[in-house]
């Protein structure tokens, strides 16, 4: 019974430093570059200007759904599934506008690259285009993503922004900045652009 306990305390403290050790490491990871213009109670105005993204499209309706395969694709590519065979550095966050018509999963990708030097992808799915800057309003949440949490913080946010004026357009879309195994420090957003210059 002692052995047992010594043995499991032993296996979690691993568990904890390994945690630790990624979530270090994952605060070395190029994040997207933003301003934020005002900070609300609970939500913020951010500015991002123009970048580039790898993208693919998908017919899926769910977190769930999309997650997986689009994730596999865009780490295909990243990961020298090129015409030059490159591995791309990974970023954060992943990108994903999850809706009825057209969903989608991007990474962006870092910041030296451009559309132009970028390899082309081995995957004709694979899509790399620069997206313009724009304004969104931003909501944060930590755990583990499901569809309910997207659809109620989306909820929450359209809620926010009515309350302030705010006026929106366009998908609430999905910012995930962790990868599966990092337990500790989660990160997710749910972000949608808004007429900010009009304020």
């Amino acid at each position: 019974m002692k052995t047992t306990i010594i043995t499991l305390s032993v296996l979690l403290v691993l568990v904890l430093l390994f945690q630790a050790f990624r979530y270090i490491t994952n605060q070395q990871v190029e994040e997207q570059k933003f301003t934020v213009i005002k900070k609300y109670p609970e939500f913020e105005i951010r500015f991002y200007p123009s970048a580039v993204l790898a993208t693919v499209y998908s017919k899926a309706k769910t977190y769930k759904e999309l997650a997986s395969p689009g994730f596999n694709k865009l780490a295909g590519y990243i990961f020298g599934g090129n015409d030059k065979e490159t591995k791309i550095a990974m970023t954060s966050p992943v990108r994903m506008d999850i809706n009825d018509s057209n969903s989608s999963m991007s990474f962006v990708m870092p910041a030296n690259y451009s559309v132009e030097n970028l390899p082309k992808p081995n995957n004709a799915s694979v899509v790399v285009k620069k997206i313009p800057e724009e304004y969104v309003a931003v909501i944060k949440f930590g755990g583990y993503a499901s569809d309910d949490d997207i659809k109620n913080y989306s909820k929450k946010l359209q809620k926010l922004l009515l309350e302030n004026g705010i006026l929106s357009h366009g998908n609430y879309r999905f910012l995930g900045y962790n990868p599966p195994f990092q337990i500790i420090g989660r990160r997710n957003e749910i972000i949608v652009c808004v007429d900010w210059k009009q304020q």
